[in-house]
């Protein structure tokens, strides 16, 4: 038997206080999804839906430039 997942990845730019970083948002397989920003690989974030993945990735890099100036 062959399985086949469609996993769906978007990319989009978000402002946080006042500077640009690119986000790659990916449908997670088993359901909901995960942003990471691709300039500060440790603001990683997830959601049940796109708009609560993008609050919460934009949170994780405003606590990612307040915890790395």
């Amino acid at each position: 038997m062959n399985s086949h997942i469609d996993i769906i990845r978007c990319s989009f730019v978000v402002e946080v206080k006042g500077r640009k970083f690119t986000v790659i948002l990916r449908e997670e397989p088993e359901g909901g999804y995960s942003a990471q920003c691709i300039e500060l690989l440790g603001a990683i974030s997830q959601g049940e839906t796109r708009k609560q993945v993008i609050a919460n990735i934009r949170e994780a890099i405003e606590g990612y430039l307040e915890a790395f100036p």
